[in-house]
This record gives structure tokens, sequence and C-alpha cells, in this order.
């Protein structure tokens, strides 16, 4: 049977298997929804004039694999900045500490965020950073708040008073936590460390986030307590205040499905994803290509745009959800060129390392990110560093997604220039190949055009993915990597 307990404000979900007569009970992860009133309402970064996201990635030849992203505002360089140290302070903690890839497990660092609030006067960003090593996935979570009044950023401590008011919301948070099965409600102290992640929920409460290991086991999951906000609000400095007030009004964007739902969606109603100018090239003649970019939309990929609507070339931009959601009007220009917006999962952790109805999450977020933004659902998916296994087919294939890898691989994130890029492309080109490029990648940016000029002279012509295959297109649960030359 299926028992709900709360550790934190977490509702976590244990199924008791009875067995000989015995009874057993194990926490299933993938299964616990935060549970109010810990729950933040994330406000809508599309509505942040002058937004954009930064992107680092690193070349698969490093033995590790790293995506992290982070946001940007125009007329908040400061919090950009800090969000840059915060990241980059992790990951070089993380490629010190990393150990040798086995052939089970790729050492990753993987980092996400969303908007805590957004107003005219602050903005908070929550960073979400994952690290897999051996032992699992171990996440930690860190909010910087920018107070647009004073022009500065501050990490989560700068929301109180001073050292006095982070001792009674360290009494409050013990207060909140002990009694909770299986959290260490006395290792919390007025450490900066245990309150690096603050928020607030919709009616003011003062949300306090805990990273795994913190306070509990990892096999717990998110822990977090929410604090009334009468018992916090004298607790507050003015950016503190600015920020309680901004969270109660903020424009949210769709909270992420519980496991359930995503199991069980239904269609959305929106029709697949199409180039507007599919059909008009017949790939069982020409000689076509496929020139795929990922990872994006990155702060290149307007050029890149150019760039291709200059030489009347045709990509698909296979898209991570979250970047989309911050900058929809990136891939409503994509398909209205006739490129065809493809997917890349929510936050590009490589599936292989999640249990299914988290794969389903990366999917089904993910998808649903670029149909809002296009009015079509992607039918196409391109896996996290190619990393696929049987798990990840039967899941694509129960949610209507073709999978998308690659032959030819332009290595435009390692060391190469332009140049080296754009040679290595071209030398490896072939009728039907699908090649792989990153928007997010200046040297594969840069390289597009000589890539271009070079290949038409070679009488290619660049489609789309699906136009490979003609009119048979491509079926749900199928890898697809290259196509066989045609017949000419």
């Amino acid at each position: 049977m299926l028992n709900l307990r709360f550790a934190g404000g977490i509702a976590l979900l244990t199924a008791t298997v009875i067995s000989c007569g015995a009874a057993t009970t194990s926490l299933a992860a993938e299964e616990r929804v935060p549970a109010e009133p810990t729950l933040v309402d994330y406000a809508d970064p599309s509505g942040i004039p002058g937004l954009s996201t930064r992107i680092i990635t690193e070349s698969d030849e490093t033995g590790r694999r790293v995506h992290a992203s982070y946001p940007v505002v125009e007329d908040a360089p400061e919090l950009g900045d800090r969000l840059r140290e915060v990241v980059t302070g992790r990951l070089e903690l993380f490629e010190r500490n990393a150990v040798a890839p086995s052939s089970a497990v790729v050492p990753e660092f993987n980092a996400d965020w969303q908007l805590s609030a957004a107003s005219g006067q602050v903005v908070g960003v929550r960073l979400s950073i994952g690290e897999l090593s051996q032992a699992g996935w171990v996440n930690s979570r860190t909010t910087v708040w920018y107070d647009r009044a004073e022009g500065r950023a501050v990490d989560s401590t700068g929301l109180l008073k001073d050292g006095d008011a982070l001792a009674s919301l360290a009494a409050l948070t013990r207060q909140s936590l002990t009694g909770k099965s299986g959290v260490d409600a006395g290792a919390v102290t007025a450490d900066e460390r245990f309150f690096d992640s603050l928020a607030f929920n919709s009616r003011g409460e003062l949300v306090v986030e805990f990273d795994d290991y913190q306070v509990a086991a990892g096999a717990l999951g998110r822990v977090a307590v929410a604090v009334p906000a009468r018992k916090v609000t004298d607790l507050l400095s003015p950016t503190g205040l600015r920020a309680q007030r901004a969270a109660t009004a903020v424009k949210t964007v769709p909270p992420l499905p519980t496991s359930e739902a995503v199991l069980k969606a239904a269609a959305s109603g929106r029709p697949p994803a199409v180039s507007v100018e599919a059909g008009t090239v017949d790939c069982a003649t020409a000689k076509c290509v496929a020139l795929t970019y990922e990872d994006g939309p990155a702060p290149g990929t307007g050029a890149l745009l150019d760039v291709l609507a200059e030489h009347d070339a045709r990509a698909t931009f296979f898209t991570v959800g979250m970047s989309a959601v911050a900058q929809p009007g990136l891939l409503r220009r994509m398909s209205a060129e006739g490129h065809l917006v493809a997917g890349h999962t929510w936050s590009h952790r490589s599936l292989t390392s999640l249990s299914t109805s988290k794969i389903a999450h990366q999917f089904t977020r993910g998808r649903d990110a670029v149909g809002q933004a296009i009015g079509q659902d992607p039918a196409l998916v391109r896996p996290p560093y190619g990393a696929t296994d049987s798990e990840v087919v039967e899941t694509a294939r129960g949610l209507g997604l073709s999978l998308v890898g690659w032959d030819v691989d332009a290595g435009d994130l390692g060391a190469g220039d332009a140049e080296e890029v754009a040679r290595r492309v071209v030398s490896q080109a072939r009728p039907g190949a699908i090649i792989r490029m990153h928007d997010t990648s200046p040297a594969g940016v840069e390289a597009t055009p000589a890539i271009l000029r070079a290949l038409a002279e070679q009488d290619y012509v660049f489609v789309t993915v699906p136009e490979l295959y003609g009119p048979a297109g491509t079926r749900p649960g199928h890898v697809y990597a290259s196509t066989p030359a045609p017949a000419r």
C-alpha cells in the first residue's frame, strides 16, 4: 500500500511491500512532490526585459559532463556576476574532486535555475546544482537576490537584518524540523551555509531549503521548511521586505507536474512541430545534410540565425527547455524562418543516470516549454550527451518521441578554433549525414558560414532531420543517427 508522510514540509511517498510475512518500507525518491507550504511560485523569466542565459559546457573529451546555465539581466550586471561566481566556484570544486569515469558512471555537473521572484525592485534566482559521482546524484540549492533599489546582489542571508536575525531564524528552523522523521534538527546552526537558499512563498512565509545530506540522509531528497510570515517579518532587512512583497505578487510559470501526471499525461492538443518548408526538397535524389545545433538558445543563437538566413539554409535546433522558457522569442523566430525546433530535455541531465519517472519529467517538461513558445510540440528529442539505454528508448516511445543522434561531430566544444571546426565538418560530411554542432559554442557559430559555403559548392542542400527520411519521417522510440546515401 502507499503511505504519505512528511519530512521538512516535503511529502514523501513510501511503498510498503508485504513479502513472506515481513513488511519493508522504501523511499521512492522520484515520487516526492514538494507539499505546501514549501512550494515557491517561480516567476516567468520571459517577462523580464533584457534577460538572457549564459551556458557553460565542456567537451566530452574531458572525461566528465558539464552543463551549467544561469541568467543575466541587462540592468542588473551585479546579479550575473554573482551567479557566475557561484557556478564557476562550484564547478572548480567538482573538477578537482571528480574521479576518472568508470564504465558505469561518468562524473557530471549540472546547474539550472528558476526565478524565485521578480519585480521592479528585486529579482531572486534559485540555482539548483546536481553533481553525479559513483555514489549517485547529490543536489544543492543556492538563491541569490538582486536589490534594484540598492543596486547590489546579495546572497540569501542578505534578506536578514543581521547576525542576531540569523540566529533567530536558525532557532525557528530547528523548531520546525524537530520531530520530522529522518531529519537531524540539531544539526542546524546560525551558519550561513545552512541558509544559502531562502525565498518566500505566495503567503509571504520564508522557505528555507537544505542541500542533500545537510540535515538528513540523501535518500530523503529535498528537505525544506516554511517559517510563518508573522515570525520572520521583523527579522528581514529592507531587501528581504522587498523580496517578500515581490513573492506575494509573482507572475508564475506552470509548476512541475507530478510523476503520476507525467506518466499519464494526455496529448497537449498542440500539433507536432514541423518546418514550414518541409517537403520542398526530395532527399531521395538531392544531396541532403542536416545541420543540428544543441544546448541553446544562447547568446550566439540570434547571430547564427542571421547566418543561416543569408545562406538560405535550414537547421534543426535541439533546445533545452529551461532556456526556451526564458527566451521564447528566439524559438518563434527559428520556427518562422523554416527551421525545426526540437527538444533537448528540460535541464540537460544525462538520462541514463535517472529513474524512469525523472526521464519522463525531462522529456515532457522540455517538450512543453517548446510547445508553449511555438504552438507546436516537438516530436524529436536529442538525449543530452547522446546517452541512451533501453529505459530511455522505451520512455521516449511511450511519449511519442523519436531520438536523434549524429554521425558527424563538429567537435566545437573542444580546443579547436572555427577554422578547424569547419574543416572537420566538411571533410566528414556525406549525403544523409546528421551533423552535431552547438549554438552555445562561439567556434561553432563562427564556423557555420565556412561550412555552408564549402558544402554548397559540393551541391549539398541543408534540410531538417525528418526530411532526410522522406515521406516516412521518423517513428517514436527509434534512434536516428544518419541515413543511407541516396541512389544517384
